[in-house]
């Protein structure tokens, strides 16, 4: 049995959830979230929360499916209420970050500047070299400051490049240090 699967998530003040054609759909001050739900999870909404169960619960995949949804639910429900946000920190000589509008400009040491054009739902704010990348949808700004990231990792040797706050970078040894053991 699910552990998380048989708690009921409670319904927030100025939220509403609905169930319509086989999705559920979150509604609240932030924005609004659909998510398709699969046809062996059971979604009943009573009295301001939602309860889940599944048909069969000697089934592996069933049981997992119940509590990701579970899960599903609760974070669509903390995203239109409190939203999530996502922080990358840039670190070299010379990168730099700056936002127009909705596109973020970004300095990182190729011979032009990379433009990231963020998507609809995302908001993005630069302070030094700090990027916070900030929406209702907690896929879509965890997507997002994955490729952002992407465009230029961190490196092995000096950590130069885009990671996440508080990210710990694996450091090797460069050539210099292998001459002076000898």
């Amino acid at each position: 049995m699910s552990r998380l699967g048989r708690l009921p998530i409670k319904i927030p003040e100025k939220t509403e959830a609905k169930i319509a054609d086989g999705f559920i759909i979150i509604k609240g001050p932030k924005g609004e979230l659909r998510q398709e739900i699969n046809k062996t999870v059971t979604v009943e909404i009573v009295d301001q929360e939602i309860k889940l169960s599944v048909k069969n619960l000697l089934d592996k995949k069933e049981k997992a499916l119940w509590g990701l949804f579970w899960n599903l639910i609760r974070n669509m429900i903390i995203g239109v209420t409190a939203g999530y946000e996502k922080k990358l920190e840039i670190v070299g000589v010379g990168f730099k970050a700056s936002l127009g509008g909705n596109k973020l400009n970004l300095s990182l040491g190729f011979s032009h500047p990379v433009i990231f054009d963020l998507p609809s739902g995302i908001t993005a704010s630069v302070d030094a070299n700090i990027i916070t990348i900030s929406g209702f949808d907690k896929q879509l700004v965890g997507e997002t400051a994955a490729q952002i990231r992407k465009l230029k990792r961190p490196e092995p040797y000096k950590g130069k490049g885009i990671r996440y706050l508080n990210e710990v970078i694996r450091r090797k040894e460069g050539k210099a240090a292998a001459k002076t053991k000898q």
